[in-house]
């Protein structure tokens, strides 16, 4: 096995961890998952039961002043959030997938904070 696949396969491991320790949440509240590529940051509330995304927002919709990775991130959450209690979403659950509660997950989830509980 080459290394590139033993990295693919650890994150889906994590990933799949921290889904499982989340389904007992899933139930009666929406999910808002997380993804950060290199260049870019998305979040979106999904609804499991149903198998559809409710809301979503990422940084291409808001304007970039030149800000740090970090500020952007805050931004999308807070926009996720508005999103979110426009369609009367209050709580959600958070999904960082594979990635570590840490920088740029960590400030999405603190702008989406303000507006949703978790």
């Amino acid at each position: 096995m080459t290394t590139k696949m033993n990295k693919r396969i650890n994150s889906q491991r994590r990933a799949k961890r921290n889904r499982a320790k989340l389904e007992l949440e899933w139930t009666d509240r929406p999910r808002l998952s997380v993804f950060i590529s290199n260049n870019h940051v998305y979040g979106q509330i999904i609804d499991d039961k149903k198998g559809v995304t409710l809301v979503s927002a990422n940084d291409k919709e808001i304007e970039k002043t030149g800000g740090k990775n970090i500020e952007i991130s805050q931004k999308v959450g807070e926009l996720l959030g508005q999103k979110a209690k426009d369609k009367k979403i209050n709580s959600v659950v958070f999904d960082r997938g594979a990635k570590r509660y840490h920088g740029r997950v960590k400030a999405l989830a603190e702008g989406a904070r303000k507006e949703l509980s978790f």
